[in-house]
């Protein structure tokens, strides 16, 4: 079963989307006025628009900080994984605009405005109210606690810096591991989440454990249905950047029982 209670420091958390914000920082200080055009692997979206949705989604928090509550229903970081795929097209809209706006310059136009949304984040993040276990953020999914949501930035951060060395054909993006341990954890918990049972279990080394999927529990001894994969497979599984079968070919995962093909659930979140 996920572990329900799982809670993220919050310090810790700063910190890894502190380091990991710059490291994106610092690969778009390095970027071409080709390299900018180049296509993703998200659609109809070029390198512009993985920044300009990036630079959404980092600036969010500094942007809404002081928004009022509005009593919108309680949300934990689980079924945020979940629903998050149903404000898509509001994400695309937000991306298309952005691009067509701040980031249709040139390299250094784009760096500029990638600076600034980092600068916000990490403005933010020195406020008292970002330390404080006791304070919410609305989102339009739901309420939730402000230590969170920064978690779901880590998610953003760590999912499109891989998207952006994918579509640079680059080595893979050094992250922040304390950033890469958080996002295996939380998919790893939405994954039993959404498929509740204990007849597989998912390992993540080194950070996340899991059983999932209807079926006879496991209570002791080996489990007869397991599956064992790196972190990065399993977010690009999770996020439906890698399919299952690729990542069976290329040895990236193993999976031994016969309800061991976990292809049907996934990906979680697009």
């Amino acid at each position: 079963m996920p572990a329900k209670s799982r809670t993220y420091r919050p310090a810790k958390v700063r910190a890894a989307l502190v380091a990991q914000s710059e490291a994106l920082r610092a690969a778009v200080h390095r970027l071409t006025a080709a390299d900018l055009d180049r296509p993703t692997r998200l659609g109809e979206w070029r390198v512009r628009e993985l920044l300009a949705h990036l630079a959404v989604q980092i600036e969010w928090v500094p942007a809404h900080l002081d928004d009022p509550l509005e009593g919108r229903p309680p949300l934990d970081l689980a079924r945020w994984a979940v629903r998050v795929g149903t404000v898509a097209p509001l994400l695309d809209e937000q991306a298309r605009a952005r691009a067509a706006d701040e980031f249709a310059g040139d390299p250094a136009s784009v760096a500029a405005a990638f600076d600034r949304a980092v600068e916000a984040l990490l403005g933010a993040l020195e406020r008292p109210e970002a330390a404080d276990p006791a304070r919410r953020f609305e989102i339009r999914l739901g309420s939730m606690a402000l230590a969170d949501f920064l978690v779901t930035r880590l998610v953003e951060t760590v999912v499109h810096a891989d998207d952006l060395a994918a579509a640079l054909g680059a080595a893979p993006f050094p992250h922040d591991r304390q950033a890469v341990a958080a996002v295996t954890r939380l998919l790893a918990d939405a994954f039993a989440e959404r498929t509740p049972g204990g007849a597989v279990e998912l390992r993540v080394p080194p950070y996340a454990v899991v059983q999932a999927v209807e079926g006879p529990r496991h209570t002791r001894g080996t489990p007869p249905n397991v599956v064992e994969t790196d972190p990065l497979t399993w977010i690009r599984l999770a996020t439906g950047r890698t399919v299952w079968a690729d990542a069976v070919e290329a040895a990236a995962l193993s999976a031994s029982g016969e309800r061991s093909d976990l292809r049907a659930y996934l990906p979680l979140l697009g």
